[in-house]
């Protein structure tokens, strides 16, 4: 049995200098009135707790000429004596926000599999490499959109050391539809708009190349942070269905499956998993949702997995084990979410 999670650690890049080393001190986190001290101890304590083989971490510590991911994930397992150890990076992007991959090296040999071609400016319809281009007419103007990950996918390959059995995982963190910097009613609508449909043309991507992995009998893991979901904004009306659905998959297709996804599908009403908690100042309160998924091919549900999302009021455990679930609050604004799984 192994233990693969994705989590959405909020800012974690403000937790680390340039040389990678952890900053354990009183100075402020990217979290509203968190210590950097703070939330790394409730980092550790989370990630302790999951024990995970395979951590897809959204919004890793940055990666560039002066500071390295890798170096500060590996770094963070060394000083909590984490089973996941090693680092994998995919595409670094420019956001401050990479995705990697912390893993078990007992467990798993990992290597960064990005598939699909090359791209230049023009871009290509079929499924290009996650670092390129995709073309593609959302608004029906007989014009393609040119689409570009802001945060490229992850694809990584897992292979198992005791069988040698291949895994594939997507590590995604899709466009975010919420209107920033929008000024008026109007400017909120239209940005909402021009969001979603980026959003839903990276899921279209994303779904081409998940269609690729199972037409070649793939074991296949998606997973991480959508910012989308079944009935999430008013905007979807406009498209039909969600970002999620699709890389899912729709009549026709071989479908992938997470429950919490299946239940948003299937029940627009009453109460809802929930896998992140932000507070809105305008309101005074906060608001939930369903953000952060692990779907899984066909073959990978035969041996009957298991899924947790590690919510401090939802979950039982979590609940009853006040350090746990003070440190849950603390660590980020989304929750872990992860898959026990016989491989």
């Amino acid at each position: 049995m192994v233990r693969i999670a994705t989590y959405n650690v909020e800012w974690f890049d403000g937790l680390f200098d340039d040389e990678g080393a952890l900053l354990e001190d009183g100075g402020w986190s990217g979290r509203y009135d968190v210590t950097r001290a703070d939330q790394l101890t409730a980092l550790g304590i989370v990630f302790t707790a999951l024990d995970a083989d395979a951590v897809m971490v959204i919004e890793a510590p940055d990666d560039n000429r002066t500071r390295s991911t890798v170096r500060a994930l590996e770094n963070f397992a060394r000083a909590y004596g984490l089973r996941a150890r090693k680092a994998l990076l995919g595409f670094r992007n420019d956001t401050q926000q990479e995705i990697a991959l912390l893993y078990n090296p007992d467990v798993f040999d990992a290597v960064h599999e990005p598939w699909g071609e090359e791209t230049g400016k023009k871009g290509t319809r079929d499924a290009p490499r996650f670092d390129g281009v995709f073309r593609f007419d959302l608004d029906v103007d007989a014009s393609p959109d040119l689409v570009r990950w802001s945060k490229p996918p992850l694809e990584a390959c897992l292979t198992l050391r005791e069988t040698g059995r291949d895994v594939h995982l997507i590590g995604v963190h899709a466009k975010s539809k919420a209107p920033h910097g929008a000024t008026d009613a109007q400017e909120v609508m239209r940005l909402a708009i021009e969001n979603r449909r980026k959003q839903m043309a990276q899921c279209i991507w994303l779904r081409q190349r998940v269609n690729d992995h199972l037409d070649r009998g793939d074991s296949l893991i998606v997973l991480g942070d959508f910012n989308d979901g079944p009935g999430l904004d008013e905007y979807e009306k406009l498209f039909g269905r969600s970002g999620v659905e699709i890389v899912l998959g729709e009549t026709g297709q071989t479908e992938l499956y997470d429950p919490h996804a299946r239940l948003a599908v299937s029940r627009r009403v009453g109460a809802m998993p929930v896998t992140a908690r932000f507070w809105i100042h305008s309101e005074k309160r906060y608001l939930q949702a369903l953000l952060d998924y692990i779907m899984v091919s066909p073959d990978l549900m035969e041996p009957r997995p298991d899924w947790r999302i590690w919510h401090p009021f939802d979950d039982p455990v979590c609940y009853e084990t006040p350090e746990l679930r003070e440190a849950l609050l603390t660590a980020s604004d989304h929750f872990p979410v992860t898959l026990d799984i016989d491989l």
